[in-house]
């Protein structure tokens, strides 16, 4: 069921994200391009491109364990910094590219007096770099990541940030792609690294978010799961490499297409010469016909509530105790945290009367059960939020003030934590 699930999914969050253009991975950031520390802007100060370990502020006290339950319940500011699209070979867009306003802190003051203390920012960079050969990143593009950054870290809250989907050009898993892909993970990180290498723990770098083979979400070959496997220890070789407190800075890297059964199968956590700092990454919206489905035949309710039956054959609590229980003695009884990186439902306003009110009560139901569960099973929960106000939207905030538009679902989130 979940494979049939996978199938469709592209479809739906294609829509959810923008329209943004799926084409085949072009040749970027050949591997004989060496990426100095100077970046594009001849005006952006120089940094070397390794400094001594710096263990300040760091808490290396923690087991990773420990510091992952600090981070609270986490919200995604998605449909964001990582709005980007693709065609014709050309790379463009900027944060508001796919429908949502410029973010201010305003909304992220928002999002912490709501009760979420975390927020994972995804991110894309291939439509801000000079050029597609040394995939240098603009100066301009750093700082405002870094402003936005900055409105998290202010508020005394966790930070994650990644490269997203980023065009696509990761998308494609196999040994003929894989020297390429990693030339660019490696070039991209270098830079990113380098750029917030002083910050402290309470920001975590994520490689990649759902690697897979684009439009192709059946289960992945040993091909597959051998390459994206590769594309976690580029990640955590290259941020280590850059030394200060990156050397010691958590990093998140993610199972073949962040999906729990494909992690727990298949997922071979990096070798990292920094001890007790990864942490692995899966997301999940089941079941499909409930959390996204748009089209006829979807379920407005979920989970057992009495006298409400319209929801799916599968993917109830049941399910829930299962996939989450992988998690935890796949990864979080091995010391290796988890993080929920994104999970959620669609709420469906056009529906009226009481079926309105029984599927706002089953979304709320279903958003404290997975927030609980998560917790439960040493997950970090990070709710997907995409800025949509319309029927089928993700949206607990108002992008251009912060007012709470779902205080009710919100109090489900962070009640689950209590």
């Amino acid at each position: 069921m979940q494979i049939i699930y996978l199938l469709i999914l592209f479809t739906v969050m294609t829509s959810l994200s923008g329209g943004k253009e799926i084409r085949p991975a072009h040749d970027h950031c050949k591997p004989d391009v060496t990426v100095s520390a100077r970046q594009a802007d001849p005006q952006e100060p120089v940094k070397p491109a390794w400094s001594a370990p710096d263990t300040t502020d760091m808490e290396l006290e923690l087991s990773a364990i420990d510091f992952s339950g600090l981070m609270g319940i986490g919200w995604n500011l998605g449909n964001a910094l990582e709005s980007i699209s693709y065609k014709n070979g050309v790379y463009t867009g900027d944060e508001t590219s796919w429908g949502n306003p410029v973010i201010t802190k305003q909304l992220i003051d928002s999002v912490k007096k709501a009760g979420f203390n975390a927020v994972r920012i995804p991110i894309a960079y291939s439509h801000m770099v000079d050029n597609q050969v040394n995939c240098k990143i603009k100066w301009e593009w750093k700082k405002r990541v870094e402003e936005v950054v900055s409105y998290v870290l202010d508020n005394d809250m966790y930070a994650i940030i990644n490269i997203h989907w980023d065009g696509g050009w990761m998308n494609n898993p196999v040994y003929a792609r894989q020297t390429i892909i990693n030339a660019k993970i490696d070039s991209l990180w270098k830079q990113i690294a380098i750029y917030f290498r002083d910050y402290d723990d309470h920001l975590l770098f994520a490689g990649t978010n759902e690697i897979h083979i684009e439009g192709n979400y059946n289960a992945p070959s040993t091909e597959n799961i051998a390459v994206q496997n590769s594309f976690n220890r580029t990640f955590v070789n290259t941020v280590r490499a850059t030394g200060g407190r990156n050397t010691y800075r958590f990093l998140v890297v993610q199972g073949y297409v962040t999906n729990i059964e494909y992690a727990k199968k298949y997922m071979v956590m990096p070798a990292d010469p920094t001890n007790d700092r990864l942490m692995a990454e899966v997301h999940y919206y089941d079941p499909y016909d409930f959390a996204l489905q748009t089209s006829s035949g979807y379920k407005t309710g979920w989970g057992e509530i009495p006298g409400y039956t319209d929801r799916s054959t599968w993917g109830q609590e049941t399910w829930v105790n299962t996939a989450f229980g992988y998690m935890k003695t796949t990864f979080v009884d091995k010391g290796i945290p988890v993080i929920l990186g994104e999970y959620g439902a669609i709420y469906r306003s056009s529906l009226t009367g009481g079926i309105l009110t029984n599927h706002n009560a089953s979304l709320n139901y279903y958003l404290n059960y997975l927030t609980s569960k998560a917790m439960k099973n040493g997950m970090v929960p990070f709710y997907w939020d995409n800025g949509s106000t319309e029927n089928n939207g993700f949206a607990l905030f108002d992008r251009t003030n912060g007012t709470r538009l779902r205080q009710d679902a919100i109090s489900a989130i962070i009640s689950a934590g209590k």
